[in-house]
């Protein structure tokens, strides 16, 4: 924990991706050192994500989803309505944070929201994410400029998860995902935003 302060923004609509992207990276080019951090919370329109080692024989097959080329580190994910982005734009410097540290502070944050309604969540070293059992619920990626990260996680809470079946998943060929709604039937997409808030609030 550290005593920083940051500003939450919650957007109530689906964001296409790109100019989101584009917006967290002129805010990290132009942030100060007094600039305060901000975390936004968010659901996109279908698309593919490609890393900045991404590499091509990981989608397995075209469709009507674009695949959008971006500079965090890690192979090709999805994002899609159902599923809670949670972008860090933080100075880690001045919070005297490590880039691993945020990487295990946000397998906590889903960890702990996880441990709320009962079900048992957890980090793996070897692959950055939070699983449950063998299936991944939730991935991270992030870009550090001038010692300030942004990208971050993104939650699968009640979405179609059908076309992670086009790719192979962060790299991982055959990694089953999983969702929030398929641990916790009845939860609301509004509850879970609310508890991952809370914890927000702990964390960071």
């Amino acid at each position: 924990m550290h005593n920083d302060t940051f500003t939450l923004r919650e957007f109530d609509t689906l964001q296409a991706y790109t100019p989101i992207w584009e917006a967290m990276r002129d805010f990290t080019i132009k942030r100060t050192p007094d600039t305060p951090d901000e975390i936004w919370l968010m659901q996109h329109t279908p698309v593919f994500t490609q890393g900045q080692a991404g590499k091509p024989e990981h989608i397995l097959k075209s469709s009507d989803i674009p695949v959008v080329p971006i500079d965090r580190g890690g192979q090709v994910t999805y994002h899609g309505p159902g599923q809670l982005m949670v972008y860090t734009l933080l100075d880690l410097r001045r919070r005297k944070l490590a880039v691993r540290c945020l990487v295990r502070n946000l397998e906590r944050l889903i960890t702990d929201v996880m441990a709320d309604f009962g079900i048992k969540a957890a980090g793996k070293m070897e692959a950055p994410g939070v699983y449950v059992g063998d299936a991944k619920l939730a991935s991270i990626g992030l870009r550090v400029k001038r010692g300030c990260s942004y990208h971050g996680l993104a939650l699968n809470v009640d979405m179609d998860l059908s076309p992670f079946q086009q790719i192979n998943p962060c790299g991982f060929e055959g990694l089953p995902m999983t969702q929030v709604s398929e641990l916790v039937p009845g939860i609301r997409f509004a509850e879970l935003q609310a508890k991952l808030t809370e914890h927000c609030q702990l964390i960071f």
